[in-house]
Order: structure tokens, then C-alpha cells, then sequence
């Protein structure tokens, strides 16, 4: 198979306003030993360079993103990261590009690329995916139905930018079997592991792509491969589509320009996909208006499908797809990469839903994530960002084992976009305030008092179910760009938090945001790579309180942070935050339905099964852990207000590390600063002209936006 071996690179820009693509193609053939680059004003797939062409171009060289081949040597892969300045990590709020591109740009490439050359398939890189963050894990995507490649086309900068993404280009005169196709793939997966046998290998398989991927897993147990199938087609024996099999094979060759047409509203929600590059935050009229417009744009690139998929294409591929399917479910058995199944709830064309909740039961490392409203062409439709989807469900590494705290990729601006219009009613209810302590103690409205270098952890108070989590860390990053990594529960990490639904959940944002499992490790980690670090003391005793123990701290004895806090020389800030009274009443706390015969036994009984006891060996009340769900009234909002005291310096305060008392002082200090910070905002609230909702929103309707409604003076 490796006279099969070619790689295409290919780019384009595209005017988004005219939607007129100029591309340009990069061409390498490994067969034979041979290397050749060729450059056209359009994407071809053969033709042969000049001698002076391969002379001049050096395929170790090549720009853009997995270009390296396969099997490249330890020292010439060294070579070639000193001559190139890789990005060493994301900062917060990076370009992702999601959102600049749409099926539209997918058809205009998809022209240029199916021009027929009777190559074999081969892979590509995109050149607008790269170059990738250093130490970046390879990502191979297997296509669908279409085997253009260009199925990730909203993807490619995100990918791009922490994955060496290859595509695998299937011409649409190419008649390779499916078990020459695995073999194939499998190649340049062992070639890989070959080359880097610590990293893990991505397969990202879209519908016949699925059953590709799960082929290749199932052929190659021990290399260490993450599986992301999107409406795999392994239950294609249980099409839809099954009983106009018939139909599309029996259609004159005459009439087959209407077959496309018809899958594509098959396969695809035209809205969904237009709505891809509309922003979310526009005035609906205008939105309406982009739609529209993308929509208008879209409706007559639709005849393209007709190139991609001729009738004799179509009925071949209608015979591969069953024979992949079969392969594929003959050994799912065999299986043991990481899974993660998006299946979408309006496939027209697959059982995809039924068919996850299948492959969850029948593989042993699946997890699966459900999109209610998406349809089959998940990938190119509006609202899945797929490497938000892999952040979320902790499946990015670059290591055979993820590490929470090295593997964590910030939140791109894009996601942050996202984040606020999900949570813009939230926002509007509590209408927050921060408040932070210059160095010389001045109290001034916003975060500027908080230092913007790290090591820095902020210790404070938690809230009733953590109300206060939300508008804290985004307005870290909305107004310094700062994220803010919280220590969390470690429930919040498990399957316990999965819906029986499996869709994507707040728990998800979580992950996305940051969030780390409570340990001395993972702080140690937080702290050597210089973060901001969200910590509270209390932790879930706080979070679920009792009734008349609002606002009270429950720390444990010793200072579990101190001493950590000072190897590293970080800045400690204490935190107050109020307002929880103002938002809701606790009607049943723990103490109350342990009371109940039936529901008592119940707490008591979950609590034993999971067994997550964050703090196993503390004394005291801060032991008392217990998981539950409290009952409370809403209220008409009030407001939350913060404090984030004067900054603590521990740099150069070497008598922490050694001298026990010193560090517990200290920590008493802390305490007291964030129960002094608490005491203020609570008097000084009662000054604010617009503590209530209704004040805050007669003001927002005439003077400002929701962030700069006044407060008190500090």
C-alpha cells in the first residue's frame, strides 16, 4: 500500500463577501521514494513537477500542518522544530476561527477538488490549519459518504491550532474496497506510532468514516487511538434510507441530478448550516438577514453534489457502505481506543441516536454526546464546535494519560462569545459588581487591584451551589483576559454528573473553563505553571450549607494552601462575596430531609455508593460533606457584589515552608480578611441605589448595558 501514499496539500481563501474562492495546491507523491511539489491556480491531483521544482522544494519543509512524513527520523524532526518557532501554549480568549466559515466555502473547495486525476486516496493537509502548538497529537480524519476531505472545512483553524490534522482524500472515480481502505489507514497509523509511540493518534470519523476508524481501532489494540465518530455508519442496516435503496439505483442516469438534491436535505438541515457563520449576537432582524442571505448563497451550490456523487459513484458507495458497516460491527468486540460518539437526534438518514446508546453498550471506553437538534452532516451545521465537544468531555491529550492541568486548552474567544449569550439572562438577573484592593489599599470598582501575573490563588467564600462561580470567571476574562482555574469537587468529574440524555451540559463548561479535580498534585502543577487558581477552603460544606449558617466560613484546621502557595512564591488574594439571601431562600437543607423515612435512606445510600470524599482524613465540620440537592424558593433578584481584598506576597517569606505557626497565622489572616470582606459589602450594599432588579433594569432601559449599571461608592 505504499505506492498508495500521496499527499495533498491544499488552501483557500475566500472573499466572504463575494464567496469567490482563489485556491492554490500543493502536491507530494512518497511513491517510489519520489517527491514532487507542484503549485496551480486550481487544486489538481496529478501532473509531475519539473527536476528543478523537486530540487528546489524540501518536503521536510513544507509549510502548514502534518506535513512530516511518517517514519521521519528522531533528528530530522529536531531539525525541524529549531527552524520553526512553535507556539509552546493557547493564551485565553485565542482565534479559533469557528464561526468564519460555512458549507458554502465547503462546496466552492469541494469544486476544485474533485476534478478527476485516477489517483488512488491520499491524504492532505489544509494549510489554514497550521502550524500547531508544539507536541500536538496527529488527527486523521476518515470522510463520509462525499469522500471529499473537507468535511472538518469549520473546523480546520481550531484543529489546526493543537492538532497535525490530515485528511484523507477519496477521488470520486476511485473503487478501493473497504478492507484495502483499512489497510491503508492503518498504515499511516502504525507509521505514526512508529514515529512518536507516546502520543496518542486521533481518528475522527464522520458516518462511513466511523466504521473506517473502528475497523483500523479494532486491527490495532495496543496503539494508543481516541476515536471521535460523528452519526457513525454502522447502523446502516437500519436506515431510513433503506427502502429507496431501490429507487436510487433504479433512476435514469438522466434524472440523477435530482438524486443530490434530495440527500441533501437528507443528510443536512440547510437552516443549521447557513446559520454556521451568522453571529449570535446580532439583533434578530439582521440575523434574519445574514440567514437569508447565506441561504440564497447556498441553494445553488447544491448542484455540486451531483459531481461529488455520480449515479455509478452513488451505487458504489452505497456497496461499500454496507460492507463497512458489517466489517466494522463484526469487531467491535476487538475495540479498546477511547470513544466518543456525537450522535444527532434529527438524522434522517441514520438511527444515530439508538445506534450511540449501541455502541456505548457493546465498547468499553465510549462515551457519547447528543445533539437533539443537529442532523446527520453534524460537522458542518451551526452550534458544534468539535473541539469544543472533545475539551468538554476531557478527551484532548498529548500523552498516553491526560493530565488535567498540561493538557487543559483555554477558552477560545469564540467559546467565550458563546458562553455569554447562554448565560445573558443569568447575568441580567444577579447584575454582579466587583470590587478590588489596590496596593495600597484603596477599594476601587473592577479587578485591576488583582495582579495579572500568576502564581496567583484567590481564596474566598462559596456560595449555595456555587451561585457566585459563573460571573466571577467571566469577568476575569471579560475584563483582564484572565482565566481563572477553580479547584473543584472531584464528583464533578465522574460519570455521576452524565444525563441519561447525554447532551452537552454545564458540567462541560466546566471542563472547558478550567476546572481541576482537588489535589496537592494538580495545584502544585497550577502553581508551577503560573495560573490563577480559584480556591475555597470550605468546599462543598460551604456550597451546601444549612440554614442560618449563610455567609459562615467552615475551613478546615490546618492551612492546607499556605505553605504550597509560599514554594512558589505565589500572590494569595482573599475574596468576599454576598448576595446569596437576595437571590433565593433555603426552604429543605440536609438536616431537614434527613428527617424523611424514605429520602433519608436515599442520601445516605448515594453518598456511600460514590464515595467522594474530597477532604477523607479532615476533622471537624468542614468533614462533613455530604452530597445532596437542597430545596429553595427564588426570589426577586437582588444583586451579588465581590471583594477581592489586598493582595498577600508570599515571595520570599521562606519561614512558611519551615515554620508551622507562621504558615497557620497566616492562614487565620486570610480568613479573617475574607470575613472582613463580607462584613463590608453586606453594609455597604444597603447604599446601592440599584441592589434590586427593577431599579437595575428602569436604568438599563435608558442609560447603560447590564456591566455598567452604578453601585455604591467603595
Amino acid at each position: 500500500m505504499a505506492s498508495l501514499m500521496r499527499n495533498l496539500w491544499a488552501s483557500s481563501s475566500f472573499a466572504l463577501t463575494e464567496f469567490k474562492p482563489q485556491s492554490r495546491a500543493q502536491i507530494r507523491c512518497s511513491a517510489a521514494q519520489e517527491s514532487s511539489i507542484l503549485s496551480t491556480d486550481t487544486v489538481r491531483l496529478n501532473g509531475v513537477s519539473s527536476a528543478k521544482e523537486q530540487e528546489i522544494t524540501n518536503p521536510m519543509m513544507d509549510r502548514g500542518n502534518g506535513h512530516l512524513p511518517a517514519g521521519a527520523s528522531t533528528r530530522e524532526k529536531k531539525k525541524k522544530g529549531e527552524e520553526e518557532v512553535m507556539q509552546e501554549k493557547l493564551k485565553p480568549l485565542w482565534d479559533d476561527g469557528y464561526g468564519t466559515r460555512s458549507v458554502k466555502d465547503y462546496m466552492d473547495s469541494a469544486k476544485d477538488v474533485i476534478k478527476p486525476d485516477g489517483g488512488p486516496p491520499r491524504w492532505f493537509s489544509p494549510i489554514e490549519c497550521g502550524p500547531p502548538l508544539k507536541n500536538s497529537p496527529v488527527l486523521l480524519f476518515l470522510p463520509g459518504m462525499d469522500g471529499v476531505g473537507l468535511g472538518l472545512m469549520l473546523h480546520h483553524k481550531a484543529l489546526g491550532r493543537v492538532f497535525e490534522v490530515w485528511c484523507l482524500h477519496i477521488p470520486v472515480k476511485d473503487r478501493t474496497p473497504f478492507e484495502d481502505m483499512v489497510n491503508f489507514v492503518e498504515e499511516t497509523v502504525r507509521n505514526q506510532h512508529a514515529s512518536s509511540p507516546n502520543k496518542p493518534i486521533y481518528l475522527v470519523g464522520d458516518s462511513f468514516g466511523g466504521c473506517l476508524a473502528l475497523a483500523v481501532a479494532a486491527r490495532n489494540p495496543v496503539i494508543d487511538l481516541v476515536l471521535v465518530l460523528a452519526n457513525p455508519a454502522t447502523s446502516f442496516n437500519r436506515s431510513q434510507l433503506q427502502p429507496l435503496l431501490p429507487f436510487l439505483e433504479a433512476i435514469p442516469i438522466e434524472l440523477h441530478f435530482t438524486v443530490p438534491y434530495l440527500l441533501s436535505f437528507v443528510m443536512g438541515e440547510p437552516v443549521k448550516m447557513a446559520m454556521a457563520t451568522v453571529d449570535a449576537t446580532l439583533p434578530p432582524r439582521i440575523a434574519l438577514e445574514h440567514l437569508a442571505g447565506n441561504l440564497t448563497a447556498l441553494l445553488p451550490r447544491l448542484s455540486v453534489l451531483a459531481d461529488i456523487i455520480p449515479k455509478d459513484t452513488l451505487l458504489w458507495k452505497l456497496k461499500l457502505l454496507r460492507s463497512a458497516a458489517s466489517y466494522a460491527n463484526s469487531r467491535l468486540h476487538a475495540v479498546t481506543a477511547e470513544v466518543l460518539v456525537l450522535a444527532s437526534g434529527q438524522d434522517n438518514m441514520l438511527p444515530s441516536g439508538d445506534e450511540a446508546q449501541r455502541l456505548e453498550r457493546s465498547l468499553g471506553n465510549c462515551k457519547v454526546k447528543y445533539f437533539k437538534d443537529n442532523s446527520h452532516a453534524i460537522l458542518l451545521e451551526d452550534g458544534v464546535n468539535l473541539l469544543t465537544i472533545i475539551k468538554g468531555a476531557f478527551k484532548y491529550r498529548q500523552s498516553r494519560k491526560h493530565d488535567v492541568v498540561m493538557d487543559f486548552l483555554p477558552p477560545s474567544d469564540s467559546e467565550f462569545k458563546q458562553t455569554l449569550e447562554s448565560h445573558k439572562i443569568y447575568r441580567y438577573l444577579i447584575g454582579s459588581v466587583m470590587f478590588s484592593t489596590l496596593e495600597d489599599g484603596k477599594i476601587v470598582r473592577g479587578l485591576s487591584g488583582v495582579p495579572s501575573e500568576g502564581p496567583v490563588i484567590l481564596v474566598g467564600y462559596h456560595m449555595l451551589l456555587g451561585l457566585e462561580l459563573v460571573s466571577l470567571v467571566e469577568e476575569f476574562l471579560r475584563q483582564r483576559k484572565i482565566l481563572v482555574r477553580g479547584i473543584a469537587h472531584p464528583m464533578l468529574f465522574s460519570q455521576l454528573v452524565e444525563t441519561d440524555i447525554k447532551e452537552f451540559t454545564f458540567f462541560d463548561t466546566f471542563k472547558i473553563y478550567g476546572a481541576t479535580p482537588v489535589s496537592a498534585t494538580n495545584l502544585f502543577k497550577l502553581f508551577k505553571t503560573k495560573s490563577h487558581v480559584l480556591l475555597y477552603p470550605g468546599g462543598a460544606r460551604e456550597a451546601l450549607h444549612r440554614k442560618g449558617e449563610t455567609y459562615k466560613l467552615f475551613w478546615p484546621d490546618q492551612p492546607e494552601f499556605v505553605r504550597m502557595a509560599a514554594k512558589f512564591g505565589a500572590t494569595i488574594v482573599p475574596f468576599g462575596v454576598i448576595g446569596e439571601d437576595d437571590m433565593a431562600e433555603l426552604v429543605f437543607d440536609y438536616n431537614d430531609l434527613m428527617k424523611i423515612p424514605v429520602l433519608n435512606d436515599y442520601i445516605r445510600k448515594k453518598n456511600e455508593d460514590w464515595n467522594f470524599r474530597a477532604r477523607a482524613h479532615a476533622t471537624g465540620e468542614v468533614a462533613n460533606q455530604e452530597l445532596y440537592l437542597p430545596g429553595f424558593l427564588p426570589k426577586v433578584p437582588g444583586r451579588l457584589y465581590y471583594l477581592f481584598g489586598k493582595p498577600i506576597q508570599t515571595k520570599g517569606r521562606q519561614e512558611l515552608l519551615k515554620d508551622r505557626e507562621k504558615a497557620r497565622e497566616l492562614y487565620l489572616q486570610i480568613k479573617s480578611e475574607v470575613e472582613n470582606s463580607m462584613a463590608y459589602l453586606l453594609g455597604k450594599r444597603e447604599e446601592d441605589p440599584y441592589r434590586t432588579i427593577l431599579d437595575r433594569t428602569a436604568y438599563r432601559a435608558f442609560f447603560a448595558p447590564i456591566d455598567q449599571v452604578p453601585t455604591f461608592d467603595p
